[in-house]
């Protein structure tokens, strides 16, 4: 039996089971990989916010980050919240140590709700630490505006942040456009060695059910890397997946706000 390959999460925790660690590994297992799991913050969250942050000591993200990596062979990371400076620099040390061969950075900023998951002060900190490590970075138009220091209103705006955080950087970059009000749904996925965009679209999904769909698509992706699917295929093959699972959480009804995407909608075709 061929055994699955290995992805670990780092980020924060959603105990209804939408968003953060928990999306990751409903993600990560729902396309075809073993999910690990070290947590970075542990959250008293729904679908209907935040209501509290209870930071983890970065000596025990370091413990557990060791704990995984010196027992499983870890083929990708998906790095989600990470709230301070500390913890920024305990992943950046334990990327440096592990060398893992594929590495997507979700730099959450602000929950739904508003409530912030990332300290607004040390973006910067974050782009210069961190970015340099990373394969490939997903940020939202809010969270793009935030690196690039400046307003993203149309797809023109994207396509040229894409490019100058990837030049930047040295990494690839894919700026998602979910917000944006067009017709479809497009990102735009920036290739440094190419040093052009490239452009995904899929059917805007009307729905309220939109909770953890960030994370979801960037846990898909480690997972497609993973797999050794090429940088523009994985994208395809998370966005296709986000689109199904968008398409058929739209249906149910789960909490009180916005509730989350159905992540294993394979299972229940048909019905």
């Amino acid at each position: 039996m061929k055994t699955p390959a290995c992805v670990a999460t780092i980020a924060g925790t959603d105990p209804s089971g939408g968003a953060g660690i928990q999306a990751d590994i409903k993600a990560i297992s729902a396309t075809g990989c073993y999910a690990a799991s070290i947590i970075t913050a542990l959250l008293a969250q729904n679908t209907q916010g935040v209501q509290a942050i209870q930071e983890v000591p970065p000596d025990m993200i370091t413990k557990q980050i060791d704990s995984v990596f010196s027992d499983l062979t870890i083929r990708g990371v998906k790095i989600g919240m990470l709230h301070n400076k500390a913890v920024i620099d305990v992943v950046v040390e334990a990327l440096k140590k592990y060398q893992p061969p594929f590495i997507v950075l979700d730099p959450v900023m602000v929950a739904k709700n508003g409530c912030p998951l990332l300290d607004l002060n040390v973006v910067n900190y974050l782009k210069n630490r961190l970015f340099p490590l990373v394969t490939l970075i997903t940020p939202n138009l809010f969270e793009a505006e935030k690196i690039v220091e400046r307003k993203i209103e149309n797809t023109e705006a994207m396509a040229s942040a894409a490019m100058e955080i990837g030049h930047q950087f040295n990494i690839h970059v894919l700026i998602k456009g979910g917000h944006l009000s067009t017709s479809h749904s497009s990102d735009v996925l920036y290739i440094p060695s190419e040093q052009k965009n490239n452009w995904f679209h899929a059917e805007r999904i009307h729905s309220k059910n939109t909770h953890g769909t960030g994370c979801t698509l960037s846990a898909a992706l480690a997972s497609y890397l993973a797999q050794d699917y090429p940088l523009p295929a994985a994208v395809q093959a998370a966005k296709d997946y986000l689109t199904q699972a968008l398409a058929m959480g739209s249906t149910q009804n789960l909490g009180k706000g916005h509730g989350p995407v159905d992540h294993f909608y394979f299972l229940r075709e048909g019905e």
